[in-house]
């Protein structure tokens, strides 16, 4: 009997010492920042291109985390490589193209999903603030793309009525910009105030900051994202007086400094709140320079034309992730990845469910955490104007197909924020080998014919589902953009 009682009284004593011991938490989800610049080129920052400017913030970031040679945005122009980030989708496939106007017809349909709206099904708090340009007025703005807050340009900050020089159209002047509405800067879905000068433009790259950073620190207790879409180094350039002269390089590198000192302050305020190990930070371009733009437009680092193009000066930019702890430190990836592999990337990173329709961006995890020989994205098809397929890559090669292109090479480029022309020419069919000759000089394709017959065979494939305007296929897997109300 006292065998059975001191047995019952461990029991109980173990039972009530449970009772006090809580639970162990569940993982605690990652924080996601992604911060996009504007016309950034592949070779404008130092740890690419040793540049004459410096940029140590974004040094740092390398050196901490991940630096990618061959990142690739799925188009090079405005609204559909932010459609394309946002939405892990080839932007022709959900009927987003170029860079939509102030008065554009279409905007990204509220129906696909995006990185904002699958996270927020996970208790993320979602954040905006900078450049949307996928639809001008609610309800095409972020609030209705799953994010909770936003303070931004709805588009490019070229878009407004003033002159290179920063003066009003005159009323005589023929240019179509002298007819854009004001230059809103938008809180939710209502301005807040508006943009009308070469020195408001000047602040935006620290209101920007500011408001990024008092987002993560009002947020630091929950899993939040955040997608700061800065409007620099895209022309009109401005710079705030805290950097002005400071890079010792005109204009264009003082604001390529102060970029890297926002990313600085964004750092600094993950690491000042505990936040830096539990957050993957992620660096990239919608596409890459504005070649005609000379002194105000960056560098390609040597890769052929610019933005607009489907070469690699136009599609190929710089991107560095960092996540301490999980990203090995130092590393640069030699492997191909593209901003609409994001999406699938932080999902998997995230718990977050896959959007129901079908996605083209594939999950990178593999890549940022170095397994080795991981591979997950061997091809990737370049698509531009409204649906034109102009380039396949896979492995080492790329496959020119025949198109009209701009070519920044027959003319010279403006200068102080003045343009040079950009014609089009005829593009031929060819074959370049990565490897090689990144700037796409030399056409193998007679020494490769097995390879060209190949990437034709893939190229029919993207046809057959994503239609070509320049063969006229329609594809089979399009989707509608959303309609606006003009």
């Amino acid at each position: 009997m006292n065998k059975l009682l001191r047995f019952l009284a461990i029991l109980l004593l173990a039972a009530v010492s449970f009772s006090f011991v809580k639970p162990l938490p569940a993982a605690k989800k990652p924080n996601i920042v992604i911060i996009f610049m504007d016309d950034m080129g592949y070779g404008d920052l130092e740890c690419y291109a040793g540049t004459p400017w410096h940029t140590p913030q974004l040094n740092r970031m390398a050196a901490q985390g991940m630096r990618f040679t061959y990142f690739y945005v799925a188009q090079a122009v405005c609204s559909a490589s932010r459609a394309a980030l946002l939405t892990g989708c080839y932007p022709n496939r959900i009927g987003i193209n170029g860079a939509l106007w102030p008065t554009a017809p279409i905007a990204l349909d509220t129906s696909e999903q995006t990185i904002a709206s699958i996270l927020k099904q996970q208790g993320y708090h979602t954040g905006m603030v900078g450049k949307w340009h996928l639809g001008s007025k609610a309800p095409w703005l972020p609030l209705q793309h799953g994010f909770d807050e936003y303070l931004g340009l709805p588009y490019s900050n070229d878009m407004w009525p003033v002159h290179y020089d920063g003066k009003p159209y005159a009323d005589t002047s023929t240019n179509s910009r002298k007819n854009y509405p004001p230059l809103p800067l938008i809180e939710g879905n209502k301005p807040l105030r508006y943009i009308k000068t070469l020195e408001d433009q000047s602040q935006l790259t620290t209101i920007y900051t500011d408001r990024a950073c008092r987002f993560i620190k009002e947020n630091k207790k929950q899993p939040f994202f955040l997608y700061l879409a800065h409007s620099m180094p895209h022309v009109p350039i401005a710079v705030s007086d805290k950097h002005k002269g400071k890079s010792k390089d005109g204009l264009f590198g003082d604001v390529i400094e102060e970029i890297d000192w926002s990313v600085g302050q964004v750092l600094k305020t993950l690491e000042d709140n505990g936040l830096a190990d539990n957050t993957l930070v992620i660096f990239t371009s919608d596409n890459g320079p504005w070649l005609s733009y000379g002194n105000h437009a960056g560098n390609t680092g040597g890769l052929r034309e610019g933005k607009g193009t489907s070469w690699e000066g136009g599609i190929r930019v710089p991107c560095i992730m960092r996540w301490p702890g999980k990203i090995p430190a130092g590393v640069v990836c030699n492997r191909m990845a593209a901003t609409i592999d994001l999406l699938p990337t932080i999902a998997n990173l995230c718990g977050a469910q896959l959007p129901v329709r079908k996605i083209d961006g594939v999950n990178m995890k593999s890549l940022l955490f170095n397994e080795p020989d991981a591979n997950p994205r061997d091809e990737l098809a370049v698509y531009y104007e409204v649906n034109s397929l102009q380039a396949i890559r896979k492995g080492p090669w790329k496959l020119v197909l025949p198109h009209k292109s701009r070519t920044y090479k027959l003319n010279l480029p403006g200068y102080d924020g003045f343009p040079g022309a950009q014609p089009n020419v005829d593009v031929a069919l060819a074959l370049y080998d990565m490897r090689r000759d990144p700037g796409e000089t030399l056409d193998v394709q007679k020494q490769f014919p097995d390879v060209v017959k190949e990437l034709l065979v893939i190229a029919e494939k993207y046809r057959n589902e994503l239609g070509d305007d320049l063969t006229g296929a329609k594809g089979n897997s399009r989707r509608f953009a959303g309609k606006v109300q003009l």
